[in-house]
């Protein structure tokens, strides 16, 4: 990692296995193993950067790390990003989806979130992802990630550019790359523990900081985690997401 990537947060996007349809409790525990909720939503493991047990228990309103066995420094990447989603992440769609679809042709992109915290070195992140391309694989050419709480000193990809209000909020917005992609990341000041917005509000912020336009491609939203140390607890009791496009007017 650069050195100006102090504990660069940055989701690793990582082909999914194990798929089945989710229960009440349904405890998944294999590194790459993924479920559906609410029959629109999927929820992964995703223990992309580490081989220590990590499992999460899923019902149909989230879920929460059941063990987190890992650790690692916290001036570099963390160990994993277990998280639900809505669109296509490394070719596995949710189900129903109408992502990917262009950035000019959405008119609201309307999402809802409830964090549970706990104990541990981690963030909550929330992840927006776009490409050039209606990507369905493989790893998009510009993150969004939402902060909305870290503990234990962690940092996002890059450095601070500023301060901006979006949503009637403050944020501080770091930009860099991870070496795989851009990153802009947008830190809350304190912790949130839930919201209702408008992504497609981050989504014009970034527009007009970056390369992106209307004719790149949103390929999917995500909520999780991204843990260093501990974690266990860390839960996402609610996750919604629904885009609608553009009016005729």
């Amino acid at each position: 990692m650069a050195a100006l990537m102090l504990a660069a947060a940055a989701t690793l996007t990582v082909p999914l296995t194990g798929a089945t349809p989710a229960h009440a409790d349904t405890l998944i525990c294999d590194q790459y193993g993924a479920t559906t909720i609410q029959g629109k939503y999927r929820v992964m493991n995703n223990r992309w950067g580490s081989n220590a047990e990590q499992c999460i228990s899923v019902r149909d309103s989230g879920f929460r790390i059941a063990s987190q066995k890992g650790s690692t420094a916290t001036n570099g990447a963390p160990l994993s990003y277990p998280a639900v989603y809505v669109g296509c992440h490394y070719d596995s769609c949710s189900p129903g989806t109408n992502l990917p679809k262009q950035l000019g042709q959405i008119g609201r992109a309307s999402s809802s979130i409830e964090y549970g915290f706990a104990g541990g070195i981690f963030d909550a992140a929330y992840d927006i992802w776009m490409d050039p391309t209606p990507k369905r694989t493989g790893v998009n050419q510009m993150e969004i990630m939402i902060w909305f709480h870290r503990q234990g000193g962690v940092q996002p990809v890059g450095g601070p550019v500023g301060y901006t209000t979006i949503g009637g909020r403050s944020w501080q917005v770091w930009q860099g790359n991870n070496g795989g992609n851009d990153v802009v990341s947008y830190v809350a000041p304190s912790a949130m523990s839930s919201w209702s917005f408008d992504v497609m509000d981050f989504v014009r912020d970034v527009d007009a900081r970056t390369r992106v336009d209307g004719s790149w491609y949103l390929t999917s939203i995500q909520a999780g985690f991204e843990p260093w140390q501990g974690g266990e607890g860390l839960a996402v009791n609610r996750f919604s997401a629904d885009i609608t496009g553009r009016s005729a007017g």
